[in-house]
């Protein structure tokens, strides 16, 4: 399976805005947030058995406000500084006026112009994912042909695709049911990966801070850049179950 994950530059109000209302991160808070779960991210991929690949946004897909300076070279320098200089990662640019176009030009690229078995969209922001789910959504997809990951609020943070779909507007919210719909319009048999949480709002990064809080009391730690920023800044989850600063 070629695992495409998507990667804005590391840019304040760029990415995980929704962060800075909704919880204690502040802007460049909530940029080291992003650029640690993409680290863990893009490490969990490469610990697994597909094959990654970056699709960066450029100028002529960010909004205005960003549309400067090089963001190809920050997204490559992100990628490298995860997995090392060595990495052997493939970066192809992102083409398409929304979300769903760029995603469903890729797919659609890739099952049909170069012939990939599976094709699976894996959100930069789900730190918690790791080579089980990741392998686990893959062997799936030999038996069904839309493989979907469950998110916070409705979302995906895995989209796997055998056969293509009807991509427009296919990432409407709620992105989970419309994903779902497309398929069986389709006709395309749908399976389902464990429920992980993103952080891109205040609700699935108290999520992910519960879960790498269950995590380490287990044993068994994970997300490791992560759970490290969280610690350096102190973000715990309260009794009342709001995010809170130690």
């Amino acid at each position: 399976m070629i695992v495409v994950v998507p990667v804005d530059p590391p840019r304040a109000g760029l990415v995980l805005s929704a962060l800075v209302d909704g919880s204690p991160l502040t802007e460049t808070e909530a940029v080291a947030l992003y650029e640690a779960t993409v680290a863990d991210v893009l490490w969990a991929v490469s610990s697994s058995g597909g094959d990654l690949l970056i699709n960066y946004r450029d100028a002529e897909t960010l909004p205005n406000a960003h549309a400067d300076g090089d963001p190809e070279a920050e997204v490559r320098a992100l990628a490298l500084d995860a997995l090392g200089e060595d990495a052997d990662v493939r970066f192809e640019r992102q083409v398409g006026s929304s979300r769903s176009a760029r995603v469903g030009n890729t797919v659609t690229h890739l099952l049909e112009e170069e012939g990939a078995q599976s094709v699976g969209v894996l959100e930069p922001t789900v730190p918690l994912v790791g080579r089980t789910e990741i392998d686990g959504a893959a062997m799936s997809l030999r038996r069904h042909e839309v493989v979907l990951g469950p998110s916070t609020g409705g979302d995906a943070y895995f989209a796997g695709f055998s056969e293509p779909i009807d991509f427009a507007d296919a990432y409407a919210t709620p992105e989970l049911s419309t994903l779902a719909g497309r398929a069986a319009d389709a006709g395309r048999g749908v399976g389902f990966a464990p429920m992980l949480p993103t952080v891109s709002s205040p609700a699935g990064l108290r999520e992910t801070v519960a879960g790498l809080e269950a995590r380490r009391a287990a044993g068994r730690p994970g997300a490791e850049a992560t759970a490290a920023l969280v610690d350096e800044l102190g973000i715990t989850v309260g009794e009342g179950g709001a995010l809170e600063r130690e």
